[in-house]
């Protein structure tokens, strides 16, 4: 968290009216809020201050929500929430793709954006908290205290939500887990789709080669993390 007494978030739309009515919502819940009209503009205050969350249109003028989280996660973990107007799940894996911790489609209920804040706030202060936890399993290595994951000591590269995924499974090695318990594990809700948590183990294999451990599907269950067997 910023040094500040209130958490502070970002909200960026073109649209004045959502921008205005988030606005009021979230400051009755006790946050401080900053707004930008563009891609352009909020990629300039992301620059320049420090918030706690960004809320982010994913179409607006100037860069937009997809550029801007693609740019921010070179440099930082901050959370995001898209606002998206299409209802589409290209638009919804594409921002999980590139580090969204949630989204939100248009129209939408205010209260529901201010509980999804609220959501995705807990578990980036709980994802910080101190924890000495060791994971091994094969020649996979997780220190779960500086969120580093090592195969054969060398780094894998992870995302915030592929860490806690791929932590979440060495702690319950060759027990089959559903996507909705991963969902509630992982995420800390039922908002996210079972794709969300399909997209995320997709990229994990790709990133698993050489460590001693694969993730199995278990048709009509869910997933489970085993060590592999030796050619």
């Amino acid at each position: 968290m910023n040094g500040h007494s209130e958490p502070r978030i970002l909200v960026a739309d073109d649209d004045r009216h959502i921008v205005d009515l988030v606005r009021m919502y979230l400051a009755k819940a006790g946050y401080d809020v900053t707004t930008a009209r563009d891609g352009d503009e909020a990629t300039k205050l992301l620059r320049e201050q420090q918030f706690d969350l960004a809320i982010l249109d994913i179409m607006m003028p100037g860069q937009d929500g997809l550029q801007i989280i693609r740019n921010l996660r070179r440099r930082s973990e901050l959370p995001v929430i898209f606002l998206t107007a299409r209802s589409g799940d290209v638009d919804k894996v594409a921002g999980l793709q590139f580090g969204a911790d949630d989204y939100v489609t248009k129209p939408f209920n205010p209260a529901e954006l201010v509980a999804r804040v609220q959501s995705v706030l807990r578990r980036s202060r709980a994802a910080t908290e101190p924890s000495g936890e060791q994971i091994s399993v094969g020649e996979l290595r997780m220190d779960v205290r500086n969120r580093r994951a090592l195969v054969k000591d060398t780094p894998l590269a992870l995302t915030p939500k592929e860490f806690d995924l791929l932590a979440t499974f060495a702690r319950f090695t060759n027990i089959t887990l559903d996507r909705e318990k991963l969902l509630d594990l992982v995420w800390g809700t039922s908002f996210y789709s079972m794709r969300t948590v399909d997209v995320h183990v997709v990229r994990l294999r790709s990133k698993l080669d050489g460590s001693g451990v694969r993730i199995e599907t278990v048709w009509g269950s869910g997933y489970r993390l085993v060590e592999a067997v030796p050619a």
